[in-house]
């Protein structure tokens, strides 16, 4: 019962009712109906015809989320995201393209071709931060331009398919693509993200390692004298986060269309979207996973309410923005609603037991 009411009072459950409440009002001025609104989202997110489409958009934002909640667990902020993950993707197709080995193989070596291209780019901002002095935030995210635009360039020109007017690369050969569940769009990226997030919770709650990373969090200068090396963490992090990053953009890769089409990483937003899953889960790894599922559904159910309700879906951007704004805030329920002690206040003896 006391984790119950700690959970329904904490900032987060507080922030979300607000942005459902808030969100209600908008849809009340402007003439609609919320229920009808909000019945919209949830079908089209959750319903038969729209979790493949979720599950889709939450395997690149849950990557992404678990990609920046690692470095943000120990307060170090990655905003390079965009950059890592086009690299990751750029890599694999250029490997799908060329790789003389085998289709099973190949998929794998471009896996693990975008998991180091988006790691080694990573790292390069860590060193930034450790060897030059820029500020892990700033050369994070101002590496990410050179990156998007050379993998553009790549996809414009030497890569560009013959006689197409899109920017895009040639078609990955047959047989090189993730195994996708049925007729669906959901691939097996979905299951290697889901691995990704089973080992960061183990390592966050199960390990010595995990414990140096929140302790560097909570207080960097506990955590330096108890002998923890800042500059070898962030590379590590860095590392993980980078790698994590360019696994998704692989996986886009390797995803229908099944090849690197420019723009198409990084017009969804996969990467703000990520940010704001992990801070509003504190970067802890259950609380980002549902976080970043929460986002694919407002994602995905914002289109099926424009098409069914005619609210523009701009209303479920509008309902993200408030939920940080309120999160940001730090509010709560009042005690008084939810009392952490519901059955009367607890003796020391008590506590001790």
């Amino acid at each position: 019962m006391t984790r119950i009411s700690g959970a329904l009072r904490s900032p987060l459950t507080f922030s979300v009712l607000a942005g459902l409440v808030i969100g209600a009002l908008f849809l009340l001025g402007t003439g609609a109906d919320p229920v009808s609104a909000y019945e919209a989202v949830v079908t089209g997110a959750l319903g038969a015809d729209g979790i493949g489409s979720t599950l889709t958009t939450g395997t690149s934002v849950l990557g992404l989320a678990l990609a920046l909640a690692i470095p943000l667990r120990a307060g170090l902020i990655n905003l390079g995201g965009d950059g890592q993950m086009v690299l990751g993707g750029i890599t694999a197709a250029v490997t799908g393209l060329y790789s003389p080995l085998p289709a099973p193989l190949t998929v794998a070596l471009a896996l693990l071709a975008g998991l180091a291209a988006g790691a080694g780019y990573a790292v390069l901002a860590a060193l930034c931060e450790n060897h030059l002095g820029v500020p892990l935030l700033v050369s994070s995210l101002l590496l990410s331009y050179p990156a998007v635009s050379l993998a553009s360039y790549l996809a414009r020109y030497p890569l560009k398919e013959p006689g197409s007017s899109l920017p895009q690369t040639r078609a990955l050969p047959d047989g090189v693509a993730l195994p996708a569940f049925g007729d669906s769009t959901v691939t097996l990226g979905l299951v290697l993200v889901v691995i990704a997030a089973a080992a960061y919770w183990f390592t966050d709650r199960r390990t010595a390692v995990g414990y140096e990373i929140r302790m560097t969090g909570l207080n960097p200068r506990f955590s330096a004298y108890a002998g923890v090396e800042r500059r070898g963490l962030t590379l590590k992090l860095m590392a993980l986060s980078g790698g994590l990053a360019g696994l998704v953009g692989a996986i886009g890769v390797l995803s229908f269309p099944y090849r690197f089409v420019d723009g198409s990483l990084t017009a969804p937003g996969y990467t703000w979207t990520g940010l704001t899953a992990a801070l509003l889960a504190a970067a802890a790894p259950l609380g980002t996973v549902v976080a970043a599922f929460f986002f694919a559904v407002l994602q995905v159910g914002g289109l099926a309410m424009e098409r069914t309700t005619e609210v523009p879906r701009e209303l479920t951007q509008v309902l993200q923005a408030i939920v940080i704004v309120f999160l940001a805030a730090r509010l709560r329920f009042p005690s008084r609603l939810f009392p952490s002690r519901p059955f009367g206040r607890r003796t020391r003896e008590s506590e001790a037991v």
